[in-house]
């Protein structure tokens, strides 16, 4: 009779062990989104504030922006070239996140994003890719979009369809 109630209590343990582990790996999700929204609000206040190496520090090395004009894929290098002049003159962009959903994939060594952001430009979408380094998360990619309400895309095809009709023929040419 011991030996079985001493087999009951650890099978008890057992199933108590495994069923407690998907809650910590819940637990440990939602503490790594935590992390990877501060990150993403503070990368936001550090271009508000026009902090130049504290913002081009959330990416990693080899990262890719990717702006709201057909022509801005740039790698982290040549971003910081361009953007140097905004944060000297203090003259950056300040967006705040409206709303934002964060996704971890098994490993817990990617993330990615997708967010609204309150811009100078009104609601633009911020996406973008996160990597791992030890303990820290890097922006592997960003991509910067505006938001068209679906019933003035043809008014904005108007605007825009000369200056991109001339970039498709020149991007298709090479």
């Amino acid at each position: 009779m011991k030996k079985l109630n001493k087999f009951c209590r650890i099978n008890a343990l057992v199933l108590i062990i495994i069923g407690l582990f998907p809650l910590s790996a819940f637990a440990q999700n939602d503490k790594e989104k935590a992390v990877i929204g501060k990150l993403l609000d503070d990368f936001n206040v550090a271009a508000a504030n026009a902090e130049y190496e504290k913002y081009f520090n959330f990416y990693a090395d080899g990262a890719i922006f990717i702006g709201t004009d057909a022509t801005e894929n740039w790698d982290k290098k040549a971003f910081m070239v361009w953007a140097k002049p905004f944060f000297d003159k203090k003259r950056t962009w300040n967006f705040k996140a409206i709303e934002r959903h964060i996704f971890l994939d098994k490993s817990g060594k990617f993330a990615w994003f997708d967010e609204l952001l309150d811009t100078q430009m009104k609601i633009c979408r911020g996406s973008g890719v996160l990597t791992k380094h030890g303990k820290e998360w890097k922006l592997q990619q960003y991509v910067l979009s505006m938001t068209i309400p679906n019933d003035k895309v043809d008014e904005v095809v108007k605007i825009k369809a000369p200056i991109e009709e001339a970039l498709m023929k020149k991007l298709s040419n090479k």
